[in-house]
C-alpha cells in the first residue's frame, strides 16, 4: 500500500499526457511536453523513498497504464485516422520503459551523493534517451517498414530547425522542442523534489 500513491500518481500523469499530447501549444509542441515530465519526478521521490525495486514498480503500472491509453486511442477515430497509430503506439510505449528504467538505474547510482545530483543527472539521461527513441520510432522515414499504411511523409517534411536553423526533417525540430522542455522542467523540478521528499519524510517517520 506504500507504494499506491506513486502509482496513482504515476497513472494519473501518464493518462493527461496521453490527452493532452493531442492538443497543440504553439507551433513545435504539445500541452503533453509540460506533464509527462512529472514521470520522472514521481520515479525519483519514489526510488529515494523506498528504493529501485520500487521505482520500477511504479514505472511498470505507469508502462501498462500507458498500453490501455494506447489501446483506447487506436480505437478513437480523428480528422486524419486513428488518434494513435501503431507506431506512435510502439514508440510511445517503448521509449516510456526503457528511458524511465535507465533513470532508475542511474538515480540508484548517485543516491549517496549531494541531493540534488541523482534527480537531476538521471532525469537529464532519461528525458534525452525518451525523446530519441519515441520522435525516432514514430516519425522517422527510415522506420516506415514498422507500419506502412501510416503516412509519415508530413512529419519528414524538411524545414529549418525550429524555425531557425539548419533545414531537418520536421519531426527532428519537434523532438529537439520537445527536449528543450523536459530540460527545463529537469532543473524546475528540484524544487518540488526537494519540498515533496521533505514532507513525504516527515509523514513516514
Amino acid at each position: 500500500m506504500r507504494l499506491l500513491p506513486g502509482i496513482l500518481a504515476m497513472a494519473a500523469t501518464v493518462v493527461a499526457s496521453n490527452i493532452l499530447v493531442q492538443f497543440l501549444f504553439g507551433q513545435w509542441l504539445t500541452w503533453g511536453a509540460f506533464t509527462y515530465p512529472i514521470a520522472f519526478l514521481v520515479t525519483d521521490l519514489t526510488n529515494r523513498l523506498y528504493g529501485a525495486p520500487a521505482a520500477r514498480k511504479v514505472v511498470l503500472a505507469g508502462f501498462a497504464t500507458g498500453i490501455v491509453c494506447s489501446l483506447i486511442g487506436t480505437q478513437i477515430m480523428g480528422e486524419f485516422g486513428p488518434l494513435v497509430t501503431l507506431r506512435v503506439a510502439i514508440g510511445s510505449g517503448l521509449a516510456f520503459l526503457l528511458a524511465q528504467l535507465v533513470d532508475v538505474e542511474i538515480f540508484d547510482r548517485l543516491r549517496k551523493g549531494s541531493w540534488w545530483r541523482a534527480p537531476l543527472v538521471s532525469t537529464l539521461f532519461g528525458s534525452a534517451l525518451d525523446t530519441a527513441i519515441f520522435f525516432t520510432i514514430a516519425f522517422s522515414s527510415a522506420l516506415v517498414f514498422l507500419e506502412p499504411g501510416n503516412d509519415v511523409a508530413w512529419a519528414n517534411e524538411t524545414l529549418p530547425l525550429l524555425g531557425a536553423g539548419p533545414v531537418v526533417p520536421l519531426w527532428v525540430s519537434l523532438a529537439v522542442a520537445d527536449w528543450g522542455v523536459k530540460l527545463a522542467l529537469a532543473f524546475i523540478a528540484l524544487v518540488p523534489f526537494r519540498l515533496i521528499l521533505g514532507r513525504l519524510r516527515a509523514g513516514v517517520a
